[in-house]
């Protein structure tokens, strides 16, 4: 059983990529997992891949989301996208690293964040 904050992440990755989509980018994977950790988003237009950090709130009471990605956790995102291109499909030219804020159903991208 999915509880209703598991909900609320998932459906707020899935607006996100479609948002994403929208724009012209492929979703190379959605919740990718190695030993280390996950990432949300792993994107590709053209020769680059974004990795986007997704954080969905139903209010701001315990903050923005995207305050929710810290320096500990910038760092393990950059870990984790190493892991990602040692088995990516294709040699990006660029990487970049977004963070996208969904709270309230209105969803901001922060493009290249960290």
């Amino acid at each position: 059983m999915v509880s209703r904050r598991q909900q609320l992440g998932a459906d707020g990755e899935a607006r996100v990529a479609h948002h994403y989509e929208a724009r012209g980018y492929g979703v190379l994977d959605r919740n990718w997992r190695c030993r280390e950790g996950e990432l949300d988003l792993v994107l590709r237009r053209g020769r680059t891949l974004v990795v986007c950090e997704v954080k969905t709130r139903s209010s701001a009471a315990f903050g923005m989301p995207a305050e929710a990605v810290t320096e500990k956790k910038q760092a393990k995102l950059r870990l984790l996208a190493r892991r990602y291109l040692e088995t990516a499909p294709f040699r990006p030219r660029e990487i970049r690293f977004d963070v996208a804020a969904v709270l309230a159903g209105e969803i901001d991208i922060i493009e290249n964040a960290f």
